[in-house]
């Protein structure tokens, strides 16, 4: 029995020299320096479900709405992520998008809005969409109805926020 073209094979969260490279950019906003990484990612900190321990990671950036500081992004490991799993069990949040910070409340999209945010990435970001599919384990194909869909089976989480003042 073979597999339907549009299941997704989600991949493995990376491993061992993989995982590390993976998380290079936490390095790099720790050091101040991510800036470098533009306005496409952002540092989530967030509380471990079991731990109850600060947990980081670097995310792409969806969609962004300066106006009112929400941010979208996708759990690309699909829902058994760790980040994604500790939101869903404490939705507050620290975001880190360049030199600021916020306060986020995490809100989980349904499939229909998912599916909306993916086609618009899509039209915004053509060849990352290709590749954001890919790494997702979807079949690489382009039109508006395959993103709707790889977006409907893809976690999106939208987050709200508050900035954080700096201290004097």
């Amino acid at each position: 029995m073979t597999r339907h073209q549009n299941t997704p094979q989600r991949p493995q969260p990376p491993t061992g020299w993989r995982r590390l490279a993976f998380r290079l950019p936490i390095r790099l906003y720790h050091a101040g320096l991510g800036p470098l990484l533009g306005g496409r990612f952002l540092l989530l900190r967030h509380t471990g479900r079991k731990s109850g321990r600060e947990r980081q990671v670097v995310l792409e950036v969806v969609s962004h709405d300066r106006d009112t500081d929400t941010w979208t992004v996708a759990s690309g490991f699909g829902p058994t992520s760790d980040w994604y799993r500790n939101l869903r069990h404490r939705p507050e949040a620290t975001v880190q998008f360049g030199r600021r910070r916020f306060r986020a409340t995490a809100h989980f999209l349904s499939p229909e809005e998912g599916a909306g945010v993916m086609a618009d990435y899509a039209r915004r970001h053509p060849r990352a969409a290709r590749r954001l599919a890919s790494l997702m384990g979807f079949p690489v194909a382009d039109g508006e109805a395959a993103y709707r869909h790889i977006g409907a089976a893809t976690p999106f989480v939208r987050l709200e926020g508050t900035p954080v003042s700096s201290s004097p």
